[in-house]
């Protein structure tokens, strides 16, 4: 069993893009984490998402940026302030209920995350980052969402941030 849920939060260059993968440590997640942990790539280096020192996040978190590292600065926004809000989204997610109880110790988690390279507000960058996790755990445990209704009215109007289609 693999959940996947998808949260987009902010605008602008501190806006945050989450896609959450939340299942059993035991299945293929185990597996999916084991192999992204140790699979680095050049700008992208996969980490355990920790509240703070010492302190991991509960269910187990690995953070995999979307976009490559370009810059001191990318790489302090990205380590920093969005590895922060990914770790409170998820913490609070679980704390909340959103995730059952089994998840806090029985499952892992991967956060795909996107931090602009442009990105120039670390508080926006942490806050974009914490609702947009949060809404994608919700979205992850939300049985059928979206409806097939809800999927109609997008299929209307596509857009996203770096593209709308003509109409």
């Amino acid at each position: 069993m693999i959940k996947i849920g998808e949260g987009f939060c902010g605008s602008g260059p501190n806006a945050a893009h989450i896609n959450l993968f939340l299942g059993p440590k035991n299945g293929p997640m185990g597996t999916a984490t084991v192999t992204a942990a140790s699979s680095p790539g050049p700008g992208h280096i996969p980490f355990q998402t920790v509240l703070k020192p010492n302190m991991p996040v509960k269910p187990t978190t690995v953070f995999i940026g979307k976009a490559v590292l370009t810059t001191p600065n990318h790489e302090n926004m990205t380590w920093g302030p969005a590895q922060a809000g990914v770790a409170h989204g998820v913490t609070k997610a679980l704390l909340d209920g959103v995730l059952p109880p089994e998840a806090e110790d029985e499952w892992i988690a991967v956060a795909a995350v996107w931090v602009n390279p442009l990105a120039d507000d670390a508080d926006q960058v942490y806050a974009n980052n914490c609702e947009a996790t949060y809404l994608a755990a919700q979205r992850a445990l939300a049985k059928g969402w979206p409806s097939r209704k809800e999927l109609a009215e997008a299929l209307g109007s596509i857009s996203n941030p770096f593209y709308t289609p003509k109409r």
